[in-house]
């Protein structure tokens, strides 16, 4: 991730959550909120609502490579969480990818180049 960082932090989370806008769909939720830096800041949350500790992780894995793969396209300077959906557990890459980009056009941070 050569423009972003992670978001570790419960506090951080929580303020995204508070102040921050989402959108959802079948398989993903994703809240954003503006952190006016140069950089963008990636939390992901899996529950384990959706699955054991192996699918929650792969779920993570798949998120976090779709955003990697197309964070060139994403607007700087923003909180993300994304939040697997129960829907998500047993999809291809594919199926996560189009949903992270998707709602990435809904929250208008995408460039749609």
């Amino acid at each position: 991730m050569k423009y972003s960082e992670s978001l570790k932090k419960n506090k951080d989370f929580q303020l995204v959550y508070k102040c921050g806008k989402s959108y959802a769909n079948k398989y993903l939720v994703m809240y954003i909120k503006e952190n006016n830096t140069g950089k963008n800041r990636l939390g992901i949350s899996v529950s384990k609502k959706v699955g054991n500790s192996i699918v929650r992780h792969r779920l993570t894995r798949l998120i976090r490579e779709s955003y990697r793969l197309q964070e060139d396209r994403f607007r700087c300077g923003i909180d993300i969480v994304v939040i697997a959906r129960i829907g998500a557990k047993g999809r291809t890459y594919k199926d996560i990818e189009s949903a992270l980009l998707h709602l990435g056009r809904l929250h208008e941070i995408i460039d749609l180049g």
